[in-house]
């Protein structure tokens, strides 16, 4: 695999969970780094840390609105994304004009500088999946009018926009396909599963599990998802490549596996099923094995040990007396 080294990378939602640990792995690599976002969903507490690095800068901006960059850039990721449920159906607009618009802005840059181009697209790109687990040639089975198609749909343009820009105007392009992410930085009002169940068992609330909950997740730890996206954008290829982590669980195994982590005596409660809400999840990750090398590191246990410890330390939350002595590094 290449290990082509970036000097200067914009990264458009670095402000976001997923892209404040983008910016920061890429300025530990002697990357500089600026992070667009418009802090509608992301936090400039997230990389705050970052902040009196001259490696760093951060500039508020709506990416679904032409902008400049002055000076070289070799690297464009393409994170701004309004991932969380409950944000992209509260602002569903903004949501797919960021999949449209806005990446439609950062590829024009990246074409305009020579750049790497990076998109990260979603698993949710395969809907409600017949196909288990997914590959890169399964072409989904998606709703495109359902409440979630803002998201899904956002993304699956802004995948064919990529390619296109790819094929006719020759932009080095990438395309990486998330799975679920957690770990620390994510917002307390998040809204999705691992920060949800943390937060509720941290607090002595029931964890609502939304159906039965024997739908089925793969969750990977942020580190790893980090490392799958930055192998990609060195590597030079286009994709698109699932970066997840194969460990199929069930959202009540998930839940039951954050009880015991905190030590909580709170207990599950089922509320109505999502719209939409996808029956399996689980990624193929073949392709990105044998072009990247690249297979996750952190088991799910390890993983949600220290999300446990990361974002009680952020919201200011205690830990149950019973789990004080289950959580750390």
């Amino acid at each position: 695999m290449s290990h082509r080294h970036f000097r200067r990378a914009v990264v458009t939602g670095g402000a976001g969970f997923l892209g404040a640990h983008l910016c920061r792995s890429l300025v530990e690599t002697g990357t500089d780094v600026l992070c667009v976002d418009d802090f509608s969903t992301g936090d400039p507490r997230n990389v705050a840390d970052l902040a009196g690095s001259d490696r760093f800068r951060a500039v508020r901006h709506d990416v679904t609105e032409p902008w400049e960059v002055p000076g070289p850039v070799d690297l464009v990721a393409h994170l701004a994304s309004l991932a969380s449920p409950e944000h992209y159906q509260r602002l569903p607009v903004e949501t797919i004009l960021v999949g449209g618009s806005g990446c439609r802005n950062a590829l024009e840059l990246a074409a305009a500088k020579g750049a790497r181009f990076v998109l990260t697209s979603t698993s949710e790109v395969y809907g409600d999946p017949r196909e288990h687990p997914q590959r890169e040639s399964y072409w989904g089975n998606v709703n495109p009018i359902g409440p979630r198609a803002v998201y899904d749909e956002g993304k699956r343009y802004a995948e064919a926009l990529t390619l296109a820009f790819a094929r006719q105007r020759g932009v080095d392009a990438g395309i990486v396909r998330l799975f679920n992410t957690y770990g620390p930085g994510m917002a307390e009002d998040d809204g999705r599963m691992v920060p949800s169940f943390i937060r509720s068992a941290l607090r002595g609330d029931p964890l609502v599990v939304l159906g039965s909950g024997e739908q089925t997740r793969s969750l990977c730890w942020v580190g790893d998802t980090v490392r799958g996206i930055l192998d990609l954008a060195r590597h030079g290829g286009t994709g698109p490549i699932n970066i997840g982590n194969p460990d199929e669980r069930t959202v009540l195994d998930v839940a039951e596996l954050v009880r015991e982590l905190t030590g909580t005596r709170s207990a599950i409660e089922h509320h109505t099923a999502a719209t939409d809400d996808p029956a399996r999840r689980c990624p193929d990750i073949a392709l990105a094995a044998t072009l990247l090398g690249w297979t996750p590191r952190v088991e799910l246990r390890t993983g949600l040990r220290w999300a446990v410890d990361g974002l009680a330390a952020e919201w200011g939350l205690p830990l149950p007396a019973a789990g004080r002595s289950a959580v750390g590094r």
